[in-house]
């Protein structure tokens, strides 16, 4: 199952909290879309009011994170990390898992 580090866990909760006071939403994570026709291994994110039915839900210490069914396999074996740089771009990373 996906983990999050303590960092990724508090940038995913202070981001949810800035855009929404929803108490069921959270950061959901599904295939990026096709670019020029070409299927990418990159995954897109973005938050929402609550998870989809098929979504697996990933609970850490603050907000919940969905996976869309579609990249459940994918990410089953690894570690979100998040980083925010100096002008605040935040950048998720997936790594495994050791």
């Amino acid at each position: 199952m996906l983990t999050l580090t303590d960092q990724a866990d508090a940038i995913v909760t202070s981001l949810v909290t800035n855009q929404t006071e929803d108490n069921e939403a959270g950061l959901r994570i599904q295939p990026a879309e096709e670019t020029d026709g070409q299927q990418t291994e990159r995954f897109a994110v973005r938050v929402v009011d609550g998870p989809q039915p098929a979504d697996q839900v990933i609970q850490g210490e603050g907000s919940p994170v969905f996976l869309d069914e579609l990249v459940t396999d994918a990410l089953d074996d690894k570690v979100l990390d998040a980083n925010v740089d100096a002008e605040g771009t935040i950048t998720f990373q997936v790594l495994a898992q050791r």
